[in-house]
């Protein structure tokens, strides 16, 4: 069994899960870093070169080929959970998987501090800072919920913290 973090962006799935995997001693992967591996390209560039469907594209036939590892910890990227497919294959992989919550300005405030962000992320909607967090994280949430099997509060915890209960989930 494979632990699967899921969330939107800032929630801290690859660095926590970075953390996760070091503690279970279990390989770590972010889904994000393999499409972009994939692509030769950033995640923004493949949007604007691209699009975003080649990018969707991408990332199924990643998730899907994740979801097949066991024991390893896995970061999904803040869509994945959008298409029906991916959450197919989250489901059918019988993996733990945790969905990292924090609210909005927690998150916008995580983003808008990570300058690799700006390089490497597209803009997902016409909306500004906050209120574009607000918006994909209200139409992204009945995804993280579908697929999740823990939720765990982010906001207040420390990287160390939250690694350590999940690894004490599966």
């Amino acid at each position: 069994m494979s632990i699967v973090l899921v969330g939107y962006r800032g929630s801290g799935k690859t660095t926590i899960g970075r953390e996760v995997a070091r503690i279970l001693k279990w390989p770590f992967v972010d889904a994000d870093e393999e499409i972009v591996k994939r692509a030769g390209k950033t995640i923004k560039d493949i949007f604007a070169q691209d699009g975003e469907d080649s990018f969707r594209e991408l990332e199924t036939h990643v998730v899907k080929l994740l979801m097949t590892k066991k024991s390893w910890v896995i970061s999904l990227g803040g869509g994945a959970v959008m298409r029906e497919e991916n959450r197919k294959a989250v489901l059918a992989a019988k993996a733990t998987v945790v969905f990292l919550r924090a609210d909005p300005e927690t998150l916008y405030q995580r983003i808008a501090a990570d300058e690799k962000t700006a390089a490497n992320r597209p803009a997902l909607t016409a909306l500004n800072g906050v209120n574009e967090v607000r918006h994909m994280l209200h139409t992204r949430a009945p995804g993280y919920w579908a697929v999740m099997t823990d939720v765990l509060d982010v906001k207040h915890l420390s990287v160390e913290e939250a690694a350590e209960r999940i690894s004490k989930m599966i």
